[in-house]
C-alpha cells in the first residue's frame, strides 16, 4: 500500500514539474517563434507558427546593431570584470578569514552591509561623480575601463560574502605545512588555496558573468559612445518611442543571449557545489 501511495505521489510531482517546464519554457516560444516573422504577422497572431521563415531578420538585425562591435564591447567589459572580482575578492577573503581582526572583521561587516544597497540609490552620485573624475584624455563617463571599475565595486562584496565562508573549509595545517617548506603568503595562496576554491570561483565567475553580461541600466547610464554599446544597449536600439521593431529586436535578443546561455550550461554544475559548500561552512 506504501508503495503505491509513493507511485501516485512521485507521478503526481512528475506532473506538476512537467506543466512548471511548460509554463516556464512558454515565454522562449514566443521569442524563437516570431523571430522568424514579418512584423505584420507578429502584430496579427503572436501565437502561430510562422507559414515561412524570414531568416533575413537575423541577418538585418545583424547589420543594423553591429553585433561583432557590441559583442565584443560585452566580451571585453564582462571578461576583465570578472576577472578583477575574482582576484580582489578571493585575495581579501582570504586575508580576513585567517587574520579575523576587529579591522577585517569591520571591513568584512561593510562588504556585507554594501549588498542590501539597492543600485537605484546610488546611480545618480555615481553617474555625477564619474563625470567629474578625469585624467587628462582619459575619462571614466563613456569609457569601458570606467564601467569595469564599477562592475568591481558592485560584484565584490556578494564575491566576498561567497569566498568568506568557502575558505573557512580549507584546512589549515595544509598552509602550515606549505610553510614549513619554505614557502611565502603569496606562494601559499596560489599554489594552495586558490585550486581550492574551484567551486567557488567558478560559482562567482558564472553569477557575475550572468549580471554583468545581461545588464543594462548601467551602461545605459554610462555609455554615450555608439562604438562602446554592449549587446543590450545595441538591442535597445530597435525599441524607440513611437515604433517598436519586433521582427528585428527579437532576433537581437536571442543572439545577445546565446552566448551567455551556452556558457551558463556548460558550467551550471559548479553553481549549486559552490553555493551550498561556501553557505554552510564555518
Amino acid at each position: 500500500m506504501s508503495t503505491k501511495t509513493y507511485n501516485a505521489r512521485l507521478l503526481l510531482l512528475e506532473l506538476v514539474g512537467v506543466l512548471l517546464a511548460i509554463l516556464f519554457l512558454f515565454p522562449f516560444y514566443f521569442l524563437i517563434v516570431n523571430s522568424f516573422k514579418e512584423f505584420k504577422d507578429i502584430v496579427a497572431n503572436t501565437a502561430s507558427f510562422p507559414d515561412t521563415f524570414r531568416w533575413s531578420n537575423y541577418s538585418d538585425a545583424w547589420t543594423i546593431m553591429n553585433y561583432p562591435r557590441a559583442f565584443m564591447n560585452s566580451l571585453v567589459i564582462t571578461v576583465i570584470s570578472i576577472i578583477g572580482i575574482v582576484l580582489f575578492s578571493s585575495m581579501s577573503s582570504y586575508w580576513m578569514v585567517r587574520h579575523p581582526t576587529k579591522l577585517n572583521q569591520l571591513l568584512f561587516g561593510l562588504f556585507v552591509a554594501a549588498m542590501v544597497i539597492p543600485f537605484q540609490a546610488v546611480m545618480i552620485p555615481l553617474v555625477k561623480l564619474g563625470g567629474m573624475i578625469s585624467w587628462g584624455d582619459l575619462t571614466m563617463m563613456s569609457s569601458r575601463w570606467g564601467i569595469i571599475v564599477c562592475y568591481f565595486g558592485f560584484g565584490i562584496p556578494l564575491s566576498v560574502f561567497l569566498y568568506h565562508g568557502y575558505i573557512k573549509s580549507v584546512p589549515l595545517e595544509i598552509e602550515e605545512a606549505a610553510v614549513v617548506d619554505g614557502c611565502s603568503v603569496f606562494g601559499v595562496f596560489w599554489k594552495i588555496v586558490f585550486p581550492l576554491l574551484k567551486p567557488m570561483t567558478v560559482t562567482v565567475i558564472l553569477l557575475n558573468s550572468l549580471w554583468i553580461w545581461n545588464d543594462f541600466l548601467l551602461p545605459l547610464l554610462w555609455i554615450n559612445t555608439p562604438d562602446l554599446r554592449t549587446i543590450p544597449l545595441s538591442t535597445y536600439s530597435f525599441f524607440g518611442q513611437y515604433m517598436k521593431k519586433w521582427d528585428l529586436a527579437l532576433p537581437a535578443l536571442i543572439m545577445g543571449a546565446a552566448p551567455i546561455i551556452i556558457f551558463f550550461l556548460a558550467l551550471q554544475k559548479h553553481i549549486i557545489e559552490g553555493i551550498t559548500a561556501g553557505s554552510v561552512k564555518g
